[in-house]
Order: C-alpha cells, then structure tokens, then sequence
C-alpha cells in the first residue's frame, strides 16, 4: 500500500520512468502544484554586475554541463551542435556538429570535446571535427570526462568506460550495479589527482583511470524506505572541491564532504534537495527542494545560514564567484547572495527562459545558459 501510494504521488508530480534493460531511470522534477514564488523585491544592485556578451545557440532539454579550458568555454544544444568560445568575449573559436539530438555533454580538456547523443552514440571532436564515434550499451546522463588523454563515461545503468581519446579504443569498463532504479539526471564523475571518482548510487567510489581498478569507496547517505523510489539516493552533479576534499549530495538525503587522500568521510548531514553544490573553502552552498539556500560550514558541517528569499523559484546548482552564490531560476534570472549571511547583494535578468545548468565560471567571466538557447556572461564592474 505505501508503495502504491508513493508512485501514486510521484505520477501526480509528472515524473518520468524510462526502462533501458532491466534498469529504470526516474527524472528529478518540480511538482505541478508547487507554491506559487513570491515577488522579487527591488534590486539592490551593491555589485554592479555588468554584461560582458551575450551570443545565442539551439534550445537545451538535456542535462547541459559546461566545460572549461583554460579560457575557452566549450557548450552544445539539443540540435547535435558543439561550439567552442572565447569566455573572454565571447568570440566563437570553432564549430562542430555531431548529427543528431544530444542526450549529455560536453566534457573537454581544450583539445578533445565529447558528448553522448539520444541514440547512445560516444562522439568526441578535435576543433570542431568529429573524430571518432563509439555505440554505448546504455544511455547517459553525464557528460564524459575528458583528462589525461582519455574519456571516461558513466552511464545511466552506472557503469563506468574508458577510451583512448585520440582513437575511440576502449581501454576499459566496470560492470554496472545491481540497483534497477537510477536517477535521470547528471552525475558525479570528476578527477582529484591521479585518481577519478565517480558516483555509484550513493556511494562516492575511487578509480584507477589506468585500469579501471577501484581503490576506495565511500557511502555518503545510507538509502532508506519502503521501495526502491524512497530509496533512491544517487550522487548528482554539482561538486564542491578544495584541494583534496570533495564536498557532494546525495539525492534527497544527505550533504557531506570526503578526504580524496584517505578515502574516508569527513562528514555528512541530512539534507532535503536534488542539486549538487558548491564551496569556497570555507562554507558549502546548496539547494533545497523547496529552494531554502543552505550554507554548512565546510570543515564541521555544521549550518551557518539559510536564506528563504528564492523559496520556489526552481533554483539551479549554485556556484561560488568571489563573495558572492550564483543561483540561476526557471524564470531567467540570476541571483547573487552574499556568502556571508546569503543576503541578496544583486540580480540579472536574461530571456525568461529557465537557467539550464550551473553558472559556470571561467576565470573572472560567469557564464549562463538558458532554455531557449542564450549564453550570457557577466562580471562585476
């Protein structure tokens, strides 16, 4: 009965079930009858933030992740196009196509680009130029890692590749988990090191990116429920890093940190959200579900500040730029607290489209992506 009765309310909510195999995906998503936001107060303004450029692409539906080299910020759009751009002005420094709809992207390192698109198809580019293609098993969420000369994918049923990036060669593969129910949505998959780390359900798990051995693993949340919805817990995009301590979520349960050296958890806390996060050091910032932006302090865990101003306003993952928590909304604005208190110090607005993935920031240029396809990019004046 209570298993009926939750997929009775997650059907309510409009969620999304897709079966690849044996596995189910369930898409993340803000409830029909959610309350309406409250109106934004005037805008205080105390940056002065400035429009650096703003430049235009296809509409984004999939799960987009910027990439940054150096200062060149590499971006995609649902029609199968990849582009690359100068973050300084925004000038385009190529462009490329991979032919078909786009399902996650973009990984790069500045030489390589790669992406998955819907029909499960590895693509990486050099400068434009499509260079080699590899057919998947499996659908994916998260952008492939570019690093080290090679591509790592994790898919959707949790399984985690290799490939030489210059000739597409598979170096290697983990076999996918048990789990049958997977969250339709971006991923952890970073490297720290000389190690890469990479998300399994709730479970924060070292690589070696030579061989694809594990050597350590680490349990952020400890998934409980009734049923495999309740259950559900999988480490999502968004990470937090200083030097060798990575800071994450766990979906709808847990907030935590993670010495990368040790392979041993710092510390964790409930926490009721499905965004990923980001930190200064100092502090971790994240997104409830409700949009109460938390800070936890970053060595202890424990909550320095809430702020209830955005409540409702379908927040992005934040992202840290100087004093400042850079949070994009499904109405088109970007917001900025103060990372002190998480008061509100400026706001911009872009085309009224929702902020499509998590402000980037390439050296002192924040970028954003929205919906219908605009790139914006700001600085303080």
């Amino acid at each position: 009965m209570m298993a009926r009765k939750t997929m009775a309310r997650i059907a309510r909510r409009s969620c999304l079930f897709v079966c690849i195999g044996a596995t189910v995906l369930f898409a993340a998503c803000a409830s029909s009858d959610r309350p309406k936001p409250a109106e934004l107060p005037a805008n205080p303004g105390l940056i002065g933030v400035a429009t650096a450029w703003t430049a235009r692409q296809g509409p984004v539906s999939f799960p987009l992740q910027l990439a940054v080299a150096g200062e060149t910020l590499v971006t995609a759009s649902d029609d199968g196009t990849v582009r690359a751009i100068e973050a300084t002005n925004g000038r385009e420094r190529w462009l490329g196509s991979v032919g078909e709809s786009i399902a996650a992207g973009v990984g790069s390192d500045g030489q390589f680009a790669a992406v998955v698109t819907r029909s499960h198809q590895l693509v990486v580019l050099r400068e434009g130029r499509e260079l080699w293609r590899q057919r998947l098993q499996t659908g994916v969420w998260t952008a492939p890692l570019v690093a080290g000369a090679r591509v790592f994918v994790l898919g959707a049923d949790r399984s985690v590749l290799a490939f030489d990036a210059a000739s597409g060669r598979r170096l290697w593969a983990r076999p996918r988990a048990s789990e049958a129910l997977v969250l339709k949505q971006a991923g952890v998959l970073l490297p720290v090191g000389d190690t890469l780390l990479a998300g399994i359900s709730s479970r924060l798990t070292a690589i070696n990116p030579t061989n694809g051995s594990e050597r350590w693993l680490v349990a952020l949340a400890s998934p409980r429920g009734t049923n495999e919805v309740e259950r559900l817990a999988d480490l999502v995009a968004g990470v937090a890093r200083d030097g060798t301590t990575v800071c994450l979520r766990a979906y709808q349960s847990a907030v935590g940190c993670v010495d990368t050296v040790r392979g041993t958890l710092l510390w964790t806390q409930p926490a009721n959200g499905h965004q990923g996060v980001s930190g200064d050091g100092r502090k971790v910032y994240g997104v409830e579900s409700d949009d109460v932006v938390v800070a936890w302090d970053a060595a202890t865990g424990e909550r320095r500040w809430s702020s209830e101003r955005l409540k409702y306003r379908a927040l992005s993952t934040p992202r840290v730029a100087g004093r400042s928590v850079v949070l994009g909304d499904s109405f088109g604005f970007v917001h900025f607290l103060s990372t002190e208190d998480g008061a509100v110090v400026d706001r911009v607005a872009t085309d009224g489209s929702p902020i499509v993935a998590q402000p980037t920031l390439v050296g002192k240029t924040l970028v954003v992506a929205t919906r219908q396809g605009g790139l914006y990019a700001y600085r303080p004046r």
